[in-house]
């Protein structure tokens, strides 16, 4: 008859050792504990569940049939009382066990990320919420609480916001070749592009605050994301800006071509880590900060 009652930890800890070393001399070793402990922890389970786990006939000690089920979820108890034995140490330090970053649109996402991955490979127990969210999104999230750091381009000037820089991004007004119905020259103005569908951007704030690069009353398409406003720009579907980063080797090879010119400008922003001046932050959170900051000047 099964019997579980009072079924410890150890017990299995003794099962899953047998089973990786292949003997209970190595499974003691490995767990700096005695022969004779290991063994009456193996036949206490047996005992308990009725069935034979482990297979003894053989030169290396194997699962029976019952016995890989069993120890299937023993490993699955065992691994999430290891995830909560360190979710207990974490807590005790004080540490947080989520951290909320955006990411904004201009943002380059692989050196981003490059550096997050770095940083939570040895932080494994700090669950990351990653958002991306585009034009006024990131810091609309920031000053709502909703997130504890945004990488992305903010005012400044703005009190509220302390920030680093991290790297600057380019801005190029584009189109595909034979888009425009009138040569491309440095004097093509905002009237003359009036007529021509303009790609902007959806601003994911729930109260957008301003406009960018927009001419107004012109003829406007709205995406949500830089990606499907390259594709639509590079289809002749539309013009507008885009990050230099997201279209350089479309203009190098042709496909899009510049406008730049008086009235047409390239715009070049700062991409930032920006967080709430003065806010408390958990250990966790001021650790991402200072690497950050450390990357700057690698």
């Amino acid at each position: 008859m099964t019997n579980l009652a009072g079924l410890s930890l150890q017990s299995l800890a003794c099962l899953d050792a047998v089973v990786s070393e292949g003997g209970f001399q190595a499974a003691a070793a490995k767990l700096h504990r005695t022969h004779s402990a290991v063994f009456a922890a193996i036949r206490q389970l047996e005992s308990r569940t009725g069935v034979a786990l482990l297979d003894r006939s053989g030169y290396r000690v194997v699962l029976t049939e019952p016995g890989k089920a069993f120890h299937a979820r023993a490993k699955a108890v065992l691994a999430e009382a290891g995830a909560l034995h360190a979710l207990a140490g974490q807590l005790s330090a004080g540490e947080e066990t989520d951290l909320r970053v955006v990411i904004g649109d201009l943002t380059p996402t692989a050196p981003v990320l490059r550096q997050l991955k770095r940083f939570f490979d040895q932080c494994t127990t700090t669950r990351l919420h990653l958002h991306f969210e585009s034009l006024g999104g990131p810091c609309e999230r920031l000053f709502a609480g909703e997130a504890d750091l945004v990488l992305h381009h903010v005012d400044s000037t703005d009190p509220r916001l302390e920030w680093v820089k991290l790297l600057s991004v380019t801005l190029v007004p584009v189109v595909a070749p034979g888009f425009l119905p009138v040569p491309i020259t440095r004097s093509l103005t905002p009237a003359m592009m009036k007529d021509q569908v303009q790609c902007i951007l959806r601003d994911s704030a729930r109260e957008p605050s301003r406009d960018y690069h927009v001419i107004e009353g012109a003829r406007s398409w709205t995406v949500a994301d830089q990606q499907t406003k390259k594709e639509l720009i590079l289809r002749g579907m539309g013009w507008g800006h885009m990050p230099l980063h997201l279209v350089d080797k479309e203009l190098r090879s042709g496909r899009l071509l510049s406008i730049e010119g008086r009235h047409f400008k390239r715009a070049r922003l700062d991409i930032v880590a920006a967080r709430l001046r003065g806010r408390p932050v958990g250990p966790v959170a001021a650790r991402l900060w200072d690497s950050l900051v450390a990357a700057v000047g690698e």
